[in-house]
């Protein structure tokens, strides 16, 4: 059986566009569900992929936050060249990280973090979210539990620079968040077990933006796009984004 990758998705509908943006270790499928329910809705919607994701993890060390935020900038340009003048940018966790840096960047119309973190965690536990990350991978190419095991050893032999410069890239833009002045709606999940749910409180808190509003979902974890209220999510997503000024 031929394993099939997530891939990066655009799904045009109107002329008002959304760039969604995937997290960590995650791939477009993250943010897929909600690109399905804004396209009926009259948005479109870009999902990239960052490099090395999506795909073997063996590849994700090989590349960084540098390669990530060029494919962000790209996913925006991708827009662009297809004749959308005015685009919002929604992102979970780095997604979220990312939509806060793009704002200070490139104009965007509004923004959407959801689950973004603003804090620096342990490098071990980062370390071992990319392992369990392998893990997984392994398990859905099909590999038997003793080759994904001798598999992990190698993996662990190699050197995961990634993490400090992931560490480097949370620390950047929680310097520069005063300069956000975007409209925002912030998402977070109360059962977070990735972050630090506080992350929400400072970027709410320290963004200059005028009009900016934060929730939180009592029933849902990290992945919140993927978790229980998903669908209230969606709902709540759509209302923001119908509340920008947008031109078109």
């Amino acid at each position: 059986m031929k394993l099939r990758l997530p891939k990066p998705f655009t799904f045009e509908a109107g002329k008002r566009a959304v760039l969604l943006l995937h997290g960590f270790t995650g791939n477009s499928s993250d943010v897929r569900m909600l690109g399905r329910f804004l396209e009926k809705r009259g948005y479109t919607s870009h999902a990239p992929h960052y490099k090395g994701h999506g795909v073997p993890p063996e590849e994700l060390v090989h590349t960084g936050p540098e390669d990530w935020w060029q494919d962000v900038m790209d996913g925006y340009e991708h827009l662009k060249s297809l004749g959308y003048q005015e685009i919002a940018v929604a992102g979970l966790s780095l997604g979220g990280v990312f939509s806060l840096k793009l704002s200070y960047t490139l104009p965007v119309k509004g923004i959407v973090t959801m689950c973004a973190p603003m804090y620096i965690k342990s490098e071990e536990v980062m370390y071992q979210g990319v392992v369990d990350y392998a893990r997984q991978f392994k398990k859905f190419e099909g590999k038997s539990d003793e080759v994904i095991e001798q598999e992990i050893e190698a993996f662990k032999k190699t050197p995961m620079n990634t993490l400090k410069a992931l560490q480097h890239l949370i620390a950047d833009v929680r310097n520069n968040i005063d300069m956000i002045y975007a409209p925002s709606f912030i998402v977070q999940a109360r059962h977070d077990e990735m972050i630090n749910p506080e992350s929400a409180n400072i970027i709410y808190n320290e963004i200059e933006s005028t009009m900016k509003e934060i929730k939180w979902y009592e029933e849902s974890g990290h992945v919140i796009t993927l978790d229980k209220e998903k669908e209230q999510l969606h709902e709540d997503i759509y209302a923001f984004l119908e509340r920008l000024d947008w031109n078109v």
